[in-house]
């Protein structure tokens, strides 16, 4: 599939306009799929994996986008999307273990606050986000770059599943579309499209978080950012929109307050003294634990688990542990 050299746009904004105007759009298009089977297969798949099919005339559709320069001709939609003040958290793939606390600490404290959470799902800041909005109980909403039959990265299944459950999945993508490259900046402009205001939680100066946040501007929105070492290259995107006069985010009511929301009680719970042998936003292995606490493998081994289980720390998929603030409280904390 090659793409439109504008994105698709032209072809958007062409048949927005032959819908105003009464026309009947793209009949011939219309019979030529139809004789091959395709519309009724992707009615089924459409039936089987849950999702409904949201035109943008449609009273239902969201209308923050619908004010975009150019909003998608429909959605597809798995959920309920929040009707809520919300605010988009993106950043890295490949985050560090700090910006995933962040990003999991913002998305916690923004849905415990009453706010949505829009994102794309992706490794790293993406998924860090939905799940600090899952772990709150609240509304998150995840704007795939493929079709809706299509969980992208495969690894997020479950995570899917769970934000269906809580919020919502998107795509403007049809059944059986792949994944392709230029997906993925068109879907930024929905990302920031759906949210009141734009959080860059970690960016190398390539990222397409840097892509969602000068479209949140080219809109009008808000965009916000947050600091980051300047030894880091990940800091590069965060920084540079300070620098260029984004608004910094140095605790989650910033955002809150930016969206008219304040942040909810915060429980009183006492910390456990083990955890202070891992040091905030870093990643760290157990033997790290064991010699800075100065206990023995075993012991340690024993801490990390039971810390892992009641919520408090996280372990990372190379088998680093890392504490977390979006602690998911259990009945069996």
């Amino acid at each position: 599939m090659v793409a439109h050299p504008d994105a698709g746009v032209t072809r958007r904004r062409l048949l927005r306009e032959a819908i105003a105007a009464g026309a009947e759009v793209g009949d011939h298009e219309t019979a030529a799929v139809a004789r091959d089977g395709r519309l009724a297969a992707a009615d089924q798949t459409l039936t089987a994996t849950g999702f409904r099919f949201v035109p943008f005339w449609d009273d239902t559709f969201p209308a923050r986008l619908a004010t975009l320069s150019d909003p998608p001709l429909g959605l597809f939609v798995k959920g309920r999307l929040p009707t809520v003040p919300a605010a988009a958290i993106v950043g890295a793939r490949r985050a560090s273990p700090y910006g995933r606390e962040v990003a999991e600490h913002l998305g916690r404290e923004l849905a415990a606050g009453g706010a949505g959470v829009v994102s794309g799902m992706a490794r790293g800041v993406d998924a860090a986000a939905h799940r600090g909005a899952l772990a709150a109980g609240g509304p998150t909403v995840a704007v795939w770059g493929a079709g809706c039959d299509r969980v992208y990265p495969g690894e997020h299944v479950t995570l899917a599943a769970e934000i269906a459950d809580h919020g919502a999945l998107v795509s403007e993508y049809p059944p059986g579309s792949p994944p392709l490259a230029h997906h993925f900046p068109e879907r930024n402009r929905i990302i920031a499209g759906l949210a009141d205001v734009t959080v860059v939680v970690e960016a190398d100066e390539r990222s397409g978080a840097l892509v969602t946040a000068r479209l949140a501007l080219d809109e009008g929105r808000d965009v916000m950012a947050v600091p980051g070492s300047i030894f880091s290259r990940l800091s590069v995107g965060p920084n540079g929109l300070l620098r260029a006069g984004a608004a910094p985010v140095l605790a989650a009511t910033d955002v809150l307050a930016v969206l008219g929301l304040a942040a909810a009680p915060t429980p009183t719970e006492e910390t456990p003294a083990f955890l202070a042998s891992l040091p905030a936003g870093e990643a760290v292995t157990a033997d790290h634990v064991a010699a800075a606490a100065g206990q023995p493998i075993a012991r340690v081994l024993d801490e990390l688990l039971r810390l892992e289980l009641s919520g408090w720390i996280v372990r990372d998929f190379d088998g680093r542990y890392r504490r977390v603030h979006t602690r998911k409280v259990t009945s069996e904390s």
